[in-house]
């Protein structure tokens, strides 16, 4: 039963860590990123629907992305939808394809940047310390059924996990703030 509780933990810090690389793939960084379109939701025939969904994605040169629409009559919903979305890209459209040409960001927009990816951080190391805590219940519920020293070798155990995966944040954060301090 303790063993079913550390491996629902693990899995589910793991799933926590997923979530903020997920999270900070969503920051502009000076490099053309489709991840950061993952959020674009367009109007599709009065649905909204994921851009992923409506078109494909390629980076011909690292400041530049094209969108390229299956249905070319999406076209207009889906510049509209890039525009709305505050990435501070302009699409350009020929037609055929959406150019998105990623400007280079400025040091007061890096900084901002970084703050943003903090706050992602720091709620993903709220999140595992959740888990931890919904665990750590868990475990002391059982204390009739086991002995106090299997629980104390759980939780000592349990913390281990959370220490690895909250270092874990600490390096995607890392890396994260390297990327954005890059010229």
């Amino acid at each position: 039963m303790i063993q079913e509780s550390l491996a629902d933990a693990t899995q589910k810090m793991d799933s926590a860590i997923e979530h903020v690389q997920a999270e900070f793939g969503t920051i502009r960084t000076g490099r053309a990123n489709p991840g950061i379109l993952h959020r674009v939701m367009v109007d599709y025939y009065g649905t909204p629907t994921p851009l992923q969904q409506l078109a494909s994605f390629s980076v011909p040169e690292p400041r530049l992305l094209v969108v390229s629409p299956y249905d070319k009559a999406s076209m207009g919903n889906v510049e509209k939808a890039i525009n709305a979305a505050g990435l501070g890209l302009n699409p350009a459209s020929d037609g055929v394809v959406i150019r998105l040409a990623f400007p280079p960001l400025t040091e007061e927009r890096r900084k901002e940047l970084i703050r943003v990816v903090r706050n992602m951080a720091e709620d993903g190391r709220v999140a595992i310390r959740n888990i931890r805590r919904h665990i750590k219940d868990d475990i002391e519920a059982l204390e009739g059924e086991v002995s106090e020293d299997d629980i104390r070798r759980a939780e000592k155990e349990l913390q281990d996990i959370t220490d690895e995966h909250t270092a874990r944040v600490d390096e995607l954060l890392e890396h994260k703030e390297q990327e954005l301090l890059e010229v």
